[in-house]
This record gives C-alpha cells, structure tokens and sequence, in this order.
C-alpha cells in the first residue's frame, strides 16, 4: 500500500519521472547494473592490489625491492622511495599514497562515466523520443517544461547513479585511508553533482537543436565532445590567463586541491597543474577549497541558468529561436564579466595576450549568438507583412517602433541585436584595455576591437541573407558558410605562406586580424574597416529590398480577390 501511493504521488508530481523510472527499474536491469558496478570495482581494487611492492624471487632467493612508489619514504631524504623493512623483515608499504592513487582513480572513472556516459544517454533518448514521434506528445503535456526536462534529467540516466552509488563506500573508504576530511570529499560529490546537471542540460539543449539534423549521430557527437574536453581539462595546467576557465568547468579540478590535504604526492601525474595559480578578478580563489568549490558551483549554476533559458524556449516550439533578444543582452554581459575575471591578473606586458584569448573567446561566442538569434525564414516574412500592415495604417507618421523591434522583437532581424550586444562587450573591455593594458598596446587593442566588431556584424549580415533563400536546415546552412567566411581567407593565406607581417593588410579582413594591426598602418586599418563596412551596406540594403519583397507579397496575397473556382 505504502509503494502503491509512493508511486501515484511520484506520477502525480512527475509523471515524465514516473515514466522513466518504470521504463529502466526492472530487476533485470537493477541486477546488471549493480554487477557492473561490483565486479569492475572488485577488478580495479585487484589491479592496486597487484602493484603493491612484494618480495623478488631470484636464483630461488627471495629479494626485497629496493626503489618501489609504495614504499615507505626513507626520512633522510623526502623524495627517496628506497623500500624499508620492519623488524619481522617485512616491506613498510604507504597506504596513504596506495589509497590516495585508488580514491583518484575512482573519482576519474566516476567523472567520466557520469558526464560522458550520461551525455550519450539524455541526447540518445531525446533523439529516439523524436523519431517514434512521442516527444511531439510529450510537448502537448500540460506540464511545464521544467517538470518534463526535470523527468527526463532524473530519470534517463537512473541505472548510472545505481552504478555509481554502489561505489560510494569503497571512494569513502579510500578517501578516509588517504587522509582526506570528509567534509572535503563531500565539497567534491557536491562539485560533480552540479557538473552533471549542467552537462546534462546541456546535452538536452544541444539534442533540442540539432533534432532532425544530424540523422542518430548527435548522441556520438555530444558525448566524444565532452569526452575530448575532460582529458584536456584533466591535463591542463593553470596558467593565470583566460584559458583557466575551461579548467573550471571541469570537477577534476577540486581533486588537485583533495591531494593538498593528504601532505603526500600520487603516482598519478595530473595532480602538478598549478591550482594555486586559478586567480578571478586578482581574487586567489584556486589557495582554499572554499575558493575553488565557490568558483566551480558558481560558474556551473550561471550556465545552467542559461541552459533552462533556452531549453524552456527551445522545447516547446522548436521555430523559436534558442534565445530572446532580451536575453541575449543579459547573456552577452554576464559572459564578458566573467572571463575578464579571468584576464586581469597578470604582468601588464602580457595583458595583450590575454586580450587575444578574449577576442577568441567573443568570436566563439557571436558565432553561436548569430545562429541563436536569427529567426527562422517564416518568422521573418510574418515580421516583414506586420511591419507592412502597420506602416500602412501610419502614414506620413515616423514609425518610433521600428527600432524596438529590431531591438528586442521575436521575429525581427538579429543584426541590431548583434550590434547591441557589440556594444555591450564593448562598454565592459574598453575601461579595462585603457586602465590595464601597456601603453603601447592600447591602441592596437582597441582598432582591433572595432575590426572585430565590424567583423561580426557582416557575418550576421551573410546570416541574414542565407534566410531569405529557401533551404531547409537553415542552421547548418548558416553555420556552413560562416564557417567558409571565417576558415577559408586566413588558411589560403597560410597554404600561401603569406603572414601577417608579410602582408598585414590582407590579415585585416580575416578573423585573425589582431595579429596583423601592429604591423599593419593606420591607412591600412581605415581602409579594411571602410571596407567591411562597405560590405555590411550591401547586405543591408539586400536585407531591406528582401524585407520589403516579402512584405509586398504579402499583402498582395493578403487583400487580393479571390479566385473564381472552376465550374
């Protein structure tokens, strides 16, 4: 009676959950994961069992070792892992640096299976949901989309949290055997519970976008890329610049600080990436575990915060664009502040390195903003007959609204938007290029801030006009050509071996043109920017002749008589 109401209270609070969970809790699947879970843990406490230092049989003679990483440390010399012996003749063995390597080991494996495996698991099921069809159901539910990704998040990788709550006693057991606070090793579940929700939002944003694109293979393509990202942020020093920040969306970060606590040094060679080095706003957050727990959860919530934004949009229409203009501005802002966090610590001669990674950083960011924003070529039409319609009812009178709408407007063009926002990363840089950066290099930062502003702003005008043609998956279209715009000037002009210093001037219409301003004069520099904003003219004016061809055609569709039918 009590599981019977346990359940219907469940399905009354989410059923999406209830749904999962009765689709994946059958005793045959509770069996196989938890022999999963033992027997590779039993494999893996007999693989450390094996390394332990043991008596060398030679000619019949059992040898001590003499050098072993699991022996004790002679006291004469710290670094010295010569093997002792006690009275009895037996070898002393560090158990804390034996449990320290297998709670490492155990909380890598952990991270992997979860971000990786979970990935896979989420986008494959949302992409399944979509082929049979029932995800179009699913979106019908009078239930909130919260409490449907919520079902979906809690629900679809259950077998994996058995799998890895199993393992729990045994990473406790070796996390106290080495030494480490419990309140510590709390801090780290807490730390990779929020990694997982953010990974897991956004592996459901991601299948929400490319449903219907990538034909099966999102699932692969999101799961080998976070797989990729964790063994690059798991090999990653710290070097005090803006590519710190990947480090922070990794949960192996907090285990650089666990070894901190032990006093004593793993085999395992990750634990040297200088976390004492981690520094935000000249804060240095990477000296304490509360520092670095702080930046990790803190930076973890905010992109999950902006996950739900889009998926709350995304999942219920996916017309819509993955982000309001709205939003974007508030977007756009909290992305500039918290990379700079990372950029103003430094020697003031290599703050300009520094800026180079931020622009890198921008151009990463607008390339995404620009697919996010555009509206989809129907959205544009009904933009472009509305705007006809009222400009009909108005006449002679200036329309005040027409910049609201391109501002913050659904169906609108994304280009001022994109100017907007522009205009945003703009306000944040430029007070700390002019307070932080070396003299010398002020001026080359900030013409190469305008060109690429300037930059941005044509790819978003290109953006635009691939709407107005009449294909189908106009994200990848999108994607496509911008990505022919970006990649292909400066790689002709690397297989040409053209450098920037060789020919500054035709580096300055590349996206890499902050490593041609120094050489590059200022004639030169007026001249590509005259240029590029000629370009954004032409696709303007083709954008506005598009705009009111469709607004035209539909109000000719709109008030003309209709057909006589045939008899």
């Amino acid at each position: 009676m009590l599981k019977l109401d346990w359940i219907e209270a469940l399905g009354d609070r989410n059923p999406q959950l209830l749904r999962e969970l009765k689709g994946r809790l059958k005793p045959r699947n509770l069996i196989l994961a938890g022999a999963i879970s033992i027997l590779g843990q039993f494999l893996l406490l007999m693989s450390f069992l094996v390394r332990l230092p043991h008596p060398i049989v030679e000619n019949n003679i059992e040898v001590l070792p003499t050098i072993d990483p699991y022996c004790t440390r002679s006291i004469a010399h710290d670094n010295d892992r010569t093997c002792l012996v006690d009275a009895a003749g037996d070898l002393l063995i560090d158990w804390q640096r034996w449990s320290l390597d297998l709670f490492l080991i155990l909380s890598v494996i952990g991270i992997f299976s979860l971000l990786v495996a979970g990935t896979y698991l989420l986008i494959d099921n949302l992409a399944q949901e979509e082929r049979r069809g029932t995800l179009n159901f699913i979106r019908l539910s009078p239930r909130s989309p919260q409490n449907i990704l919520w079902g979906k998040i809690l629900g679809v990788p259950i077998l994996l949290y058995v799998v890895a709550l199993l393992a729990v006693p045994l990473h406790l057991w070796a996390g106290f055997s080495a030494s480490i606070p419990l309140i510590w090793i709390l801090s780290f579940y807490g730390v990779l519970a929020t990694s997982c929700l953010f990974f897991y939002s956004l592996s459901l944003l991601f299948s929400l976008i490319s449903s219907g694109v990538l034909s099966g293979f999102e699932a692969w393509l999101g799961s080998g890329t976070v797989l990729i990202f964790l063994c690059f942020a798991l090999r990653k020093r710290i070097e005090s610049d803006p590519f710190d920040w990947l480090n922070v969306f990794s949960p192996a970060l907090i285990l650089q600080y666990l070894i901190s606590a032990t006093g004593n040094e793993p085999t395992i060679s990750f634990s040297q990436l200088g976390i004492q080095n981690l520094h935000w706003f000249n804060l240095p957050v990477g000296l304490g575990i509360v520092g670095v727990v702080s930046i990790s959860v803190l930076n973890y919530s905010l992109w999950t915060y902006w996950s739900w934004q889009a998926m709350q949009r995304r999942f219920p229409n996916f017309s819509k664009s993955i982000f309001s203009k709205r939003q974007s501005y508030l977007l756009v802002a909290c992305f500039e502040v918290v990379t700079l966090g990372f950029a103003v610590f430094g020697e003031k001669s290599g703050l300009i390195y520094h800026f180079q990674i931020l622009l890198a950083y921008n151009f990463l960011l607008f390339f995404g903003l620009i697919i996010a924003l555009t509206p989809q070529r129907q959205a544009v039409q009904d933009w472009a007959r509305y705007r006809k319609q009222k400009q009909s009812s108005r006449k002679g009178l200036l329309n005040s609204s027409l910049l609201r709408d391109l501002a913050i407007g659904e169906k609108s063009p994304a280009i001022v938007a994109i100017a907007l926002n522009l205009a945003i990363t703009a306000i944040i840089l430029i007070p700390w290029i002019v307070i932080a950066l070396d003299g010398s290099y002020k001026l080359s930062a900030l013409m190469a801030l305008v060109l690429s502003s300037s930059f941005i702003l044509v790819c978003a005008a290109i953006a635009q006009l691939v709407v107005f043609t009449q294909t189908q998956k106009q994200g990848l279209w999108i994607m496509g050509i911008l990505g022919t715009v970006i990649i292909t000037p400066p790689l002709m002009l690397a297989l040409l071996s053209i450098g920037p210093i060789k020919a500054p001037t035709l580096w300055l219409f590349t996206v890499f043109a902050v490593a041609a301003i120094k050489d590059a004069g200022a004639f030169n520099i007026l001249l590509t920017l005259l240029g590029q904003l000629s370009i954004l003219t032409l696709c303007s004016v083709q954008i506005t002749r598009q705009l009111k061809k469709a607004g035209a055609s539909g109000s000719i569709s709109l008030f003309a008589p209709p057909k006589a039918s045939l008899p």
